[in-house]
Parts: C-alpha cells; structure tokens; sequence
C-alpha cells in the first residue's frame, strides 16, 4: 500500500521521481454501498463524507432545481431523528457539517473529533434510510422558501450572479440536462410536490447509488463493522444509469449581452471541451493557469499590470461528467470596452497557438498545480472528497498518483496543442455583462441575453 508523502518531500523531489497516493481499503455492502476507509492517525479527527451520484444532470426539463432541494431536506430529519437535531446531535459532540451539489452528484460530510465517528454513521444511515418516513408537505414548503431565498441571494440579487445562467442555455441545446444550473427556476421550484420529491429521493438516494468514505483516526475493521450496523439493512434501490446526453459543438459564435446592476463591464469566453478526465483536461487546465493564474500569468500581467485596463483575469476549464468548458473571465475598468478585451484575449490565444509556452512558463504553471494538489490532501475531509471524486469520475479511488502524473507529464507542445485544437478558429460564447445603460461597451455583435 502507497503513503502519503509529505508536502515538503514531495515538493522537493525532481518531478519524475513524485509520487502520491491516498492509502484506503475499498468495500461493498450486498445492498451495493461502496465504502472508502482510509486511516490517518496524525490527529484525532475524522470526516465522513457521502456523495450520492445525482446532480442537475440527472434533472429534466420542468423539474430542475431537485438536487440541490433535497441538499437542504435531507437536514430536516429522518426516522429516527427529529427536526433540527441532526446538526444539534454533531455539534454537540463537537463537530460541523454541510453539503453541495453540482451538475453530477450531491455530496454531504461531517468533520468531528473520532470518538464521534458512530454517531455520523448512524445519522447518515437513518436519512439514506428513513427520510420518507419524515417528510412532509411542511417540510418541503419550508426548504422551497429557503432554496428560492438563496436563488435570490447568490444568483438574482448578486452582481454577475446570473452569468451561469445566462451562458448555460447560450452552451447546450434545449433539454440538455447541462443547459440549466444546479439552483433551477423560481417556476421548477414551485411546481415540485411532496410526490415528485418522494419519487427523486426513491430513484437516486439509494444505497448502491452513493458512496460513503470514512478517513482519519479510525480502524477499518471497527468502520466495516459500524457500516454494517447501520447501512446492511438499507433496501438496494434500481440501478441508477449514467446520463449519457451528447454534448454536440457548439454550432455558431455568439455574442450575448447582459444589461445588470453592475459597475464594471466583465466579458465571458467559453469554448466546448472535454468531460471529467478526458486525453486533453490536465493540459486545458494548465493553459488557464498559463493565462491567469498569478500576477506573471499572460492576461493577468497585459491587462491588469501592464496596460490598467482590467480589474482582475480569471480562466478555469469547467470539466463534468457528460461534457467541458473552457471559461475566460475579464473584468474591466469602469469604461473598459469590451471589444478591446475581447482582441486582446484573442490576440493572448493566438500567440499560445503558434509558439508554445516556454518550458519555465509551464513548469511554474505545473508547480503550482502540484502544491494546490498536495494542499487539498491536507486535511481528512480533503482526502475523503477527493476519494469519492476519484472513485466517481474516474472508477478508482487510488487514481491520485496518475492524476499528478497527467500533470508533471505535460509538455509545452501539450499546451500549444490545445490552444488550437479548442480555441483558435472555433466557435464559442462571447458573453458581455454591462451597467444598465451601457450596452456601447459590449463586445462584438449585440445580442441581448434572455
């Protein structure tokens, strides 16, 4: 079995000679539930960490916003444990806890001190188990309010908080499950009944559909034997097929323009790439740091440093199980025009596509990289995440050594390869948000969102 090799060991190693593993034991229930137990006994702490394989891209048209809705349900009790007293129960014994949701899955965890690794399972078991048993028309009217409140809060009442919303429809053809985002629609969110709710817990939240992992200062054997306890009688579910829609080019660049309440102009880039761990993500995300990530990054440096014209530079690849997105982000000055941003993003890619990044350039990029990857394995909730990630998107819990080494293996021609290969010359979305009253300074043809 691999161990983990300390930060400043792994840092200080010449690059061939890295390597990096989450040491873990891997079971499965006869009801299908996967279980990732790693021991880490450097602190007395543990997470447990529960991702069930269901997001937004598993919603359909009319009936978007359901993952993430029963994100805040499953808080609300279960069989066993009344209203309010799942948080009230963990932080009594001294611990926290949350979820999130994405496009692919909905992940819930509980960091707390090890002697309370019990009480997490079993809370855990009693929700995947008896949540029906405790929901009602109450409940649910009550967790709508609060999920459409957030909507207000992050998405309709946030500066540039509609920017995923607008681009999303703008990206994917009509009823592709990634043409809508996680929160959903004011409309969706009202039309849900306590029926449609029961039947998306019924389908999705089903043992042999989610994947537990337990990681710190825990034995295995007493972790299989509490998993046992608490999760063996769990009813297996259906079997929960992949979403497989096809995520077509995309047919014409646009350019969209977004009236807001907003101060500074921001413009929006974003072309097709690849889903999760496909040949070509490590070296689009090596490209984005490339262009903006730190204060010496291409954009970063032109816009921002050298010429003033730019608040701040952003560029992520958006990779998902069924498809990908390669974003550009500017944030102009208060009269920045965003044509100008726009020839000169171009002009940034343009160079990359014919003439590699140096070899210095990509390696201060991978170095990164690296230390982001270690730091993330830092912590027992980070390691228990990024094992549920790996055991989800790539099929195998112990996927981290080769993750770093897609990285540490790139090559300045990698980068130069993709540029072209998914940016120069192809289709994409220009997207200009701008203050009311402004739409002069919008980039390219003027086509106002919807």
């Amino acid at each position: 079995m691999k161990r983990l090799v300390p930060l400043l060991a792994l840092l200080a190693a010449p690059v061939a000679a890295q390597e990096v593993s989450i040491p873990h034991t891997t079971f499965t229930l006869p009801n299908g539930l996967t279980v990732i137990v790693s021991e880490d006994h450097s602190t007395p702490i543990v997470a447990v960490n529960t991702w069930y394989h269901v997001g937004s891209g598993y919603e359909r048209t009319g009936r978007t916003g359901f993952a993430h809705l029963f994100e805040h349900v499953m808080f609300e009790g279960s069989r066993n444990v009344p209203e309010g007293q799942f948080d009230n129960l963990l932080e009594s014994a001294g611990g926290n806890n949350n979820g999130t949701t994405n496009n692919d899955r909905t992940a819930y965890y509980e960091t707390l001190p090890s002697n309370g690794v019990e009480l997490a399972l079993w809370l855990e078991a009693d929700r995947m188990g008896g949540l029906l048993d405790a929901l009602n028309q109450q409940k649910l009217d009550a967790q709508r309010d609060v999920v459409k409140n957030e909507r207000r809060q992050r998405v309709e009442n946030q500066p540039y908080g509609t920017t995923f919303e607008t681009a999303a429809p703008a990206l994917y053809p009509a009823g592709h499950p990634y043409s809508w985002t996680t929160i959903g629609s004011m409309e969706d969110l009202t039309a849900a009944s306590l029926d449609d709710v029961k039947t998306f817990f019924r389908t999705y939240y089903a043992p042999n559909n989610a994947v537990l992992s337990v990681v710190g200062d825990v034995n295995t054997a007493d972790v299989r034997r509490m998993v046992e306890r608490y999760f063996g009688g769990i009813p297996r579910g259906a079997d929960v097929p992949r979403p497989a829609a096809n995520a077509p080019a995309i047919a014409a660049t646009r350019h969209i323009v977004k009236e807001d309440q907003v101060t500074l102009p921001e413009l929006s880039l974003i072309w097709r790439t690849g889903p999760r761990f496909s040949r070509d993500e490590a070296a689009l995300n090596a490209l984005g740091q490339i262009l903006t990530g730190g204060k010496s990054s291409r954009l970063y440096k032109r816009l921002v440093y050298d010429e003033q014209v730019a608040q701040n530079t952003n560029a992520f690849n958006d990779a998902s199980m069924q498809s990908g997105d390669f974003w550009i982000q500017v944030r102009g000055k208060q009269t920045t025009h965003l044509d100008r941003m726009e020839a000169e993003v171009m002009e940034e890619i343009a160079k990359i596509a014919a003439t590699p990044p140096s070899a210095d350039e990509l390696q201060r990029v991978v170095n990164g990289i690296q230390t982001s990857f270690v730091g993330n394995l830092e912590t027992v909730l980070g390691k228990a995440d990024q094992l549920n990630d790996y055991q989800y998107y790539a099929g195998d819990p112990g996927f981290a050594a080769r993750d770093l080494a897609r990285y540490t293996a790139l090559t300045p021609a990698d980068i130069q390869r993709v540029a072209r290969e998914y940016l120069t010359g192809k289709n994409h979305i220009v997207l200009s948000y701008v203050p009311q009253g402004h739409p002069e300074l919008a980039a390219g043809e003027k086509e106002a969102a919807r």
